[in-house]
């Protein structure tokens, strides 16, 4: 815990913004910079920008249009979240729920995906969320990725047989697809947090996973949940 957290402080999300659209990106400045918890390190115009300024200033979330000149936003992720051994969470920007390339940013490990439309709670939101570490889903943008481009365009991912988890492992796997918190999951179990996250930290290490954005895909693609009325990915 830093000195800032010790004194009743706020932790600051140092966040980075890339949208070659300047009216895009300065409105999600300038919103971003009126809250005491968030810094806006610094801006790019195109990918290629953004991987630099990463780099150089290292944030704790990397806000990223998918669509980009030079490089695209999910070829920027993928070098960020690179270089950043994952420290630096990635939330992709996009213009329509059922954008193209949705599941190939999931797939390169954004932690989720916020309409450019949104709110300003809705961004907020998002930022804080993704830059704890979790992952942000609508029910739309689940529903749709999961129908329109898990089984439609195979598999991404590489995704071991369902044989190689524990039939508990394979129950958290499936309830964190559902949008189930590890202390919903513990309720529902009847187990503490603590064994939660050990299951989790075991089959992400078994399934190479970086996130539970990651999780909800290959609990799909393993057929532990179906798309529709099953989709039970949130915001929380």
């Amino acid at each position: 815990m830093s000195a800032g957290e010790r004194a009743g402080k706020p932790h600051v999300i140092r966040a980075l913004v890339a949208d070659d659209q300047a009216v895009v990106r300065t409105g999600f400045v300038n919103l971003l910079a009126t809250q005491e918890d968030i810094e806006v390190v610094a801006e790019a115009e195109d990918g290629v920008r953004a991987v630099l300024a990463a780099r150089e200033t290292r944030p704790d979330l990397a806000l990223l249009d998918i669509r980009m000149p030079h490089k695209n936003g999910i070829e920027a992720a993928r070098e960020i979240l690179a270089a950043s051994g994952g420290a630096t969470k990635v939330l992709m920007l996009t213009t329509f729920g059922l954008d193209e390339y949705v599941y190939d940013a999931l797939a390169a490990g954004a932690g989720g995906f916020l309409l450019k439309d949104a709110t300003f709670p809705e961004l907020l939101h998002a930022v804080r969320v993704v830059a704890s570490g979790n992952a942000l889903l609508s029910p739309e943008i689940t529903k749709r990725l999961i129908a329109e481009f898990v089984h439609a365009r195979g598999s991404r991912l590489p995704v071991p047989a369902a044989g190689d988890l524990t039939a508990r492992e394979t129950e958290v796997l499936t309830l964190i697809a559902r949008g189930l918190s590890n202390t919903e999951i513990a309720e529902r179990l009847t187990i503490t947090d603590h064994t939660v996250k050990t299951h989790i930290n075991r089959l992400f290490a078994k399934l190479e996973l970086r996130d539970r954005a990651q999780a909800v895909i290959v609990a799909y693609e393993l057929g532990l949940v179906r798309a529709g009325r099953e989709s039970g990915v949130r915001y929380r």
